[in-house]
């Protein structure tokens, strides 16, 4: 974010007060093919990451999670197999279309007693202390304040609780860059064109991972919101990353 309350959408400045409605366009756009694009642009590979991001959140049986931008209930699905019927999920999303087909989804699943949120992650609406485990998982680059979604996160943990970040990152290997840039920016916007009618949304996406913090930066943003022993575990040679931080 810089001084003049103007933020980044994609390679595009623009004011603060617009990035969230700019971006509740993008998801009101690919929300009904979001899961069918998901296993397109990751050949699938997108269930594993989440895996290993429930993993290592470490989440146990009776234990409080909020799944922040949730979207369509991935995340939620795998943490409910954890928790157990003692426990409890928040799924949260600033998006209502994304937030709907969320809950349209789990349902379908038998799942029926998740919680369902509509918020803001720079000021989430719970109470100090709520939480054993917040999650975000490939929605933290679309924050306009990412460190008051951080120091929010921070706030509604629970004492011994952890923040779990799942986000596309940056490759820490040149070839790795050079096939991955080739990909998002000629390939990625024209599956988006073929399967889900909208170009100009994936390309905003590809451009959103290239804006957001390098790891070891997030890893300090973490640190400076409060959280400790602050952690990453970089995936498919840093394509995506892991971050983890407790509050103690």
């Amino acid at each position: 974010m810089t001084t003049d309350n103007t933020t980044h959408f994609g390679f595009k400045q623009v004011d603060e007060k617009d990035k969230v409605n700019l971006v509740r366009g993008v998801f009101d756009s690919v929300a009904s093919q979001y899961d069918v694009m998901n296993d397109l642009m990751s050949l699938g590979i997108h269930r594993i990451w989440k895996r290993v991001a429930v993993q290592l959140s470490n989440v146990r049986e009776g234990e409080q999670v909020l799944d922040l931008a949730g979207g369509t209930g991935d995340l939620t699905t795998l943490f409910s197999k954890r928790v157990g019927k003692n426990g409890k999920i928040v799924l949260a999303d600033i998006n209502s279309e994304m937030l709907r087909t969320g809950r349209d989804r789990l349902i379908d699943r038998g799942l029926t007693d998740v919680t369902y949120a509509q918020v803001n992650a720079e000021c989430l609406p719970f109470e100090d202390n709520s939480f054993d485990c917040v999650c975000i998982a490939f929605g933290l680059r679309n924050v306009t304040d990412k460190d008051a979604a951080l120091r929010s996160m921070y706030r509604v943990l629970k004492p011994g609780g952890r923040v779990i970040v799942l986000e596309f990152s940056h490759p820490t290997d040149k070839i790795t860059e050079k096939v991955y840039d080739f990909y998002s920016f000629k390939l990625l916007p024209k599956i988006g064109k073929l399967i889900a009618k909208d170009e100009e949304s994936y390309r905003y996406l590809a451009e959103s991972i290239r804006m957001h913090p390098k790891q070891d930066k997030l890893k300090e943003m973490m640190q400076e919101a409060g959280l400790e022993r602050c952690e990453y575990f970089n995936m498919s040679q840093g394509i995506v990353a892991v971050h983890r931080g407790y509050k103690f």
